[in-house]
């Protein structure tokens, strides 16, 4: 009966094609930007109760047409055998298509002379390739937000075909690319030629030498149905989105710098959007701006750029949501390491007027996570007509991340060993990046399972939910106790044994380095899971009924803190028999 049902909701769900509206926050570092010559693409995929798997999809040989299938918000995104063992998910049907593409279109469009696609790792989006081709993610508010429409539906209904949102783009552009120029023009002709769907989106993509900002939205025209343009980041220089568009005007005669849709200029003018005589700022013409509250793009886009170069001295406050006080990208008051990057993903304004972790709302422990309920709207809300009963801060780290990555290039590492994926699941403040050479033969079968609605021990992503979730009984002493030093630790131990790694790798045949580079996955995540189990049930006890309870020690009481008691009714309790 279960898997009958779970087919039934599985089938319901195809049926409207559902895409996941996420709610991320997602970086780029120039190769110039960072202390050791790394590029880096950065993404954390907040989507609530969503598929968090990491997926190897292999190599496969194409021919014919490729498929496009439009993602399921919920587990699992997608059912397909054509996508390996990891998308073959057994008691669920296979995903519906949208369409095709002829593959020697998407080859000739790509300069691909071969047939056979490159191997990639996957997530809601398409994260990195095997030639260390990079992409990021985030979900804008759009004016116009249509359905998908295949082929046979547009045919019937005189509305223009519709079948790619931003998924499905990356992930051809990973199988069949291996520089970031020519993924952004694939992605864009496959917009101009067969239409898009949904919400506005943001992919990043980059490679070791460039990177992209890659913008796209609905038009509400037949002829001109839809629109995008790409802005490149300048070497040097570092790059962060939050759920709003970020480039602003548009130029149109620098091909080094900016890429344009053959749909943009007339398909503006076309619905009233842009006059086609002024300057044309992407932002403004087609989107309302920030969506579900002021702020919640803007102050994590401040927050991060602020952290990133405090001395441009970035005010958290503006005068709406379509201020320019926040440059495009800017250049790092000092050149960050991956682990800044860690660090910024793990951040809930603390030290600012905003800080998550101080208040009422925090409770007794400083919980900076913040629950949204029926009064907060839906996350992806762009309409005019919300009515604000209140609002918290939108935070970086957030209670419903699926997981963060960092893609890193690196060009001093051995030519097998240059591209790594530092993989967390779950929420970024409370997880373990763990790394992956994307020339790996194999993931680990811990991170490449899991339904979010379903306990499963042998899921990495729930052994850090659970953690997660576990530390809010008593946050600040568990994470800062328990939690970091371990991450800290664990982090410390990969980011040592990768250097390793690069050293036993150079020289090797190709097959071998292959091996080691996978073997040395496997067992680095394996692991982390071990040590992130172990904690989990340590903390059990340890935390048990309030107390700390630690073997071989009587348990400790330790109440609550006197600021907080301070602000409760404790005072008003019954502390003597008169009369108050």
């Amino acid at each position: 009966m279960k898997r009958i049902l779970a087919t039934l909701l599985a089938l319901v769900a195809l049926a409207v094609w559902a895409v996941p509206g996420l709610t991320c926050t997602t970086m780029i570092v120039t190769k110039g930007a960072s202390a050791d010559g790394s590029a880096m693409v950065a993404h954390s995929d907040d989507d609530e109760l969503g598929d968090q798997r990491l997926i190897r999809v292999p190599s496969v040989k194409q021919t014919g047409e490729r498929t496009i299938l439009g993602d399921n918000i919920a587990y699992p995104r997608i059912v397909s055998k054509n996508r390996g063992p990891g998308y073959d998910t057994p008691g669920f049907p296979q995903t519906q298509p949208l369409g095709q593409v002829p593959f020697e279109d998407i080859r000739e469009k790509a300069g691909k002379k071969d047939a056979m696609s490159y191997v990639y790792f996957d997530g809601n989006y398409g994260i990195m390739n095997e030639h260390n081709l990079m992409m990021g993610e985030c979900t804008n508010g759009a004016k116009f937000e249509p359905d998908a429409v295949t082929a046979k539906q547009a045919r019937k209904s005189g509305k223009p075909m519709r079948i790619f949102y931003s998924a499905e783009l990356s992930r051809i552009a990973l199988e069949n690319c291996r520089d970031a120029r020519t993924a952004v023009k694939l992605m864009g002709w496959l917009i101009d030629e067969y239409g898009y769907y949904s919400t506005g989106e943001t992919l990043l993509v980059a490679d070791q030498n460039e990177a992209w900002v890659f913008e796209m939205c609905a038009l509400p025209d037949k002829r001109h149905h839809s629109a995008w343009v790409a802005k490149r980041v300048p070497d040097g220089e570092f790059f962060v989105a939050a759920n709003e568009f970020r480039i602003r005007d548009v130029v149109w005669d620098d091909p080094d710098n900016f890429l344009y849709s053959t749909h943009l200029k007339s398909g503006l003018k076309a619905v009233g959007w842009w006059d086609g005589k002024t300057r044309l700022d992407w932002l403004r013409a087609v989107s309302p701006g920030e969506y579900n509250h002021p702020y919640y793009s803007l102050r994590r886009v401040w927050r991060v750029l602020d952290r990133v170069n405090p001395d441009l001295g970035l005010s958290p406050w503006v005068e709406d949501g379509f201020t320019r006080d926040y440059p495009f990208s800017v250049k790092p008051a000092r050149k960050l390491h991956v682990r800044d990057v860690f660090s910024l993903y793990r951040d809930h304004y603390e030290g600012t007027q905003f800080d998550l972790t101080k208040g009422v709302a925090a409770g007794p422990y400083g919980d900076p996570h913040r629950f949204v309920g029926p009064y907060d709207g839906n996350q992806n809300d762009v309409s005019s007509s919300k009515k604000f009963y209140g609002a918290w801060e939108r935070a970086i780290s957030v209670f419903y991340q699926g997981y963060t990555f960092v893609c890193q290039t690196r060009p001093d590492a051995p030519e097998p060993a240059k591209g790594v994926l530092w993989f967390g699941p779950d929420v970024s403040y409370t997880t373990v990046f763990a790394p992956f050479y994307v020339k790996a033969s194999a993931l680990p079968q811990s991170y490449q399972s899991g339904n979010p609605q379903e306990y499963d021990e042998s899921s990495a992503w729930w052994a850090f939910d659970f953690v997660n979730n576990w530390s809010r009984l008593n946050f600040q002493r568990m994470t800062q106790v328990d939690i970091l030093p371990l991450q800290n630790e664990l982090e410390e131990n990969a980011l040592a044994a990768v250097a390793m790694v690069d050293k036993q790798v150079a020289g090797l045949p190709k097959d071998k380095a292959i091996e080691a580079m996978t073997q040395f996955g496997m067992k680095n995540a394996e692991d982390v899971l071990s040590h992130w189990r172990a904690l989990g049930k340590t903390l059990i006890a340890k935390y048990s009924d309030g107390y700390i309870n630690i073997p071989g020690s009587p348990a400790k009481a330790i109440g609550y803190p006197a600021r907080w008691l301070n602000e409760t009714d404790y005072s008003d309790g019954p502390t003597s028999y008169d009369m108050k």
